[in-house]
């Protein structure tokens, strides 16, 4: 596996939380420089013990609602 992916959603509060697409790792940040560090934090715990991957892709999703008045 050369690169994990992880989908990214903005909470409420403002936070960040990424959730790996093909492995159970998961982690949030309250801003997307500490969101980085906390995904490549989170990914070597889970690989401690083999290679870890070549990349991490972080895919934002942004989900808005508005109405049309």
């Amino acid at each position: 596996m050369n690169e994990l992916v992880f989908s990214v959603t903005l909470e409420e509060d403002g936070g960040f939380v990424a959730r790996c697409l093909q492995q159970p790792i998961f982690t949030e940040a309250d801003t997307w420089e500490a969101l980085r560090q906390a995904v490549v934090d989170a990914v070597r715990a889970w690989h401690f013990d083999r290679p870890v991957p070549d990349r991490v892709r972080l895919h934002l999703v942004r989900d808005e609602v508005f109405t049309l008045a």
